[in-house]
C-alpha cells in the first residue's frame, strides 16, 4: 500500500489487491492524460494503450475500452448495449459515474456501471496500459486479466477508420 498515492489511485490499488491481480501500478512524471501522452511516458505503442470511454446508452452508463489509436464506434457501442443511441458521456458525467476524472479513468472498480465492452484487438498484445485513477498513474497487465477484471463482453466496438 502506498499512502502518498491519491485516493482514486489507492481505491484501484485496493481493488487490485483484493482481486488478487498480478498488476502494478506506475506513476509517470510526465503525466499520462491522453492515450498519446500515455504511451511516450510507457514507451510503447499506442495500440496498447487502453482507453476507457464513457457512454450514454439511452440514459445508461456503458464503459467502452478501446486501442489508443482508435475511437470508439457509438453505433456499435449502442447495439452491443442493447440500446437506440450511444453517446460520450460529459466530464461531470464521467466523474459522477465512474469516481474519475476524465482522462484517468480505470476500468474498475465501477460499481454504478453495468455494462463494461473491450474491443477485440486488444486481445492481441501481451500487456496493455490502462488507467489507474489519476493522470499521472497507468496499470500494464495481461489483455486476459483486464477482461477478468473489468468483466467486460470482448466485441467488435473500435470504429472502422
Amino acid at each position: 500500500m502506498n499512502g502518498s498515492w491519491p485516493e482514486p489511485v489507492e481505491r484501484v490499488a485496493a481493488f487490485l489487491r483484493d482481486a488478487g491481480a498480478e498488476v502494478r501500478i506506475e506513476e509517470f512524471s510526465t503525466g499520462t492524460p491522453t492515450a498519446a501522452h500515455a504511451a511516450r511516458a510507457v514507451g510503447c505503442n499506442l495500440k496498447k494503450i487502453v482507453k476507457s470511454l464513457l457512454f450514454e446508452c439511452d440514459g445508461q452508463p456503458v464503459l467502452a475500452m478501446v486501442p489508443g489509436d482508435r475511437r470508439a464506434d457509438a453505433r456499435k457501442v449502442a447495439a452491443a448495449a442493447g440500446a437506440d443511441s450511444a453517446v460520450i458521456a460529459s466530464p461531470v458525467r464521467v466523474f459522477e459515474v465512474t469516481g474519475f476524472e476524465p482522462g484517468a479513468v480505470a476500468p474498475f472498480p465501477l460499481p454504478r456501471i453495468e455494462r463494461v465492452l473491450l474491443d477485440r484487438s486488444l486481445v492481441l498484445f501481451d500487456r496493455v496500459w490502462i488507467g489507474a485513477g489519476s493522470t499521472r498513474h497507468l496499470a500494464g497487465l495481461a489483455p486476459a486479466e483486464l477482461l477478468r477484471l473489468s468483466r467486460a463482453a470482448l466485441l467488435d466496438i473500435a470504429a472502422d477508420d
